[in-house]
């Protein structure tokens, strides 16, 4: 059966007009389509936040569930549920403050989860605290004075907990976000996609330098696996190696061409390159890295789990309750 966006559909999205929020469910329902599994074989999880309205939008299982416990929620939801499509959604005060056990261990154990990140750098719902990825110096209402705190870097914090798929979009962009989404619906384990959106409320701006698709041109690469790393209105820079580190070079000058540019590798083991290109800063001289950076195939904590339950049943001389209880004397009252 073919499905298309308006079979995910449901309710009346109630967020700020503008807000990030509005994009990124539109590129959810047109990639839960294109993806092809049933709405009844889906479910999305979500905490609590702005972007944790979410389920209430989309026509399959779902469940908003409390303060940073999204991770966990769609853990148990996918262990107990094998064939049940997931994703879990999360914005950055939600999935990095007190959900940030949740998140860091759903990727270490490599749940097969597609958890969606949904980056403003703000709490909105509880309006305009500073986030676990302000930036240091940051005013806003619970640091007046700028915050004296460097901020999570989404990218690093997935590669640091052995994350085995990191992936970024800008919430704009629906395009390259349905790509994201479905390259995360097919890599077996957790698939982490962190989506860049700006708050119109408390946070309006905060990543104006690729949120426009002219904006994108001159600061964003779109990393492809096989492909070369090059970007710019005309494909005119590349990447290239310096010593352990990244350069950005114009082709065809100072001696360097197309042969020179790096090629980029989702697939491989070594995260050491995936990292710098997911580490990249506009302030930095460098363009941000749109696309999927890592995707590495492991094996899911959830086939272990149910692998182990198969093993042990095997070596039982009982398989339920009933057997369990015949396996001791019985005595029959009369």
């Amino acid at each position: 059966m073919e499905y298309t966006a308006l079979d995910y559909k449901k309710g009346q999205p109630r967020w700020c007009p503008g807000c990030g929020d509005h994009f990124f469910l539109a590129s959810l329902h047109k990639a839960m389509a294109e993806v092809g599994v049933a709405p009844h074989n889906m479910a999305v999880i979500s905490g609590i936040g702005c972007s944790s309205r979410l389920p209430y939008y989309v026509n399959t299982y779902a469940m908003q569930t409390i303060h940073g416990r999204a991770a966990a929620i769609a853990t148990g939801t996918k262990v107990t549920n094998p064939e049940l499509c997931v994703w879990q959604v999360s914005g950055d005060g939600d999935g990095l403050a007190i959900g940030g056990n949740h998140f860091i261990h759903a990727m270490r154990r490599n749940v097969d989860l597609n958890m969606i990140l949904l980056n403003n750098r703000i709490y909105g719902l509880t309006k305009g605290q500073y986030s676990p990825t302000s930036p240091r110096g940051y005013v806003s209402k619970s640091s007046p004075y700028g915050t004296v705190e460097d901020p999570f870097r989404p990218a690093e914090l997935c590669f640091g907990a052995r994350g085995h798929f990191f992936a970024r979009s800008v919430a704009t962009d629906s395009p390259a976000t349905i790509d994201v989404l479905k390259a995360a619906y097919r890599h077996k384990g957790a698939a982490v996609c962190e989506v860049l959106q700006n708050c119109v409320i408390f946070n309006n701006g905060c990543f104006d330098s690729v949120y426009t698709k002219d904006g994108r041109k001159k600061n964003a690469i779109y990393v492809r696996h096989g492909e070369k790393l090059v970007f710019g209105e005309n494909n005119e820079f590349g990447l290239v190696q310096q010593g352990f580190g990244l350069k950005v070079v114009e082709i065809g000058k100072d001696g360097y061409t197309l042969d020179d540019i790096l090629v980029h590798d989702a697939h491989c083991e070594d995260n050491t390159l995936q990292l710098k290109l997911a580490m990249m800063e506009p302030e930095d001289g460098f363009p941000v890295a749109l696309g999927v950076i890592r995707d590495v195939e492991a094996p899911t904590y959830d086939d272990a789990v149910a692998g182990q339950i198969e093993e042990i049943k095997a070596k039982k001389p009982y398989h339920n309750f009933m057997e369990l209880l015949e396996t001791n004397d019985i005595w029959e009252v009369k």
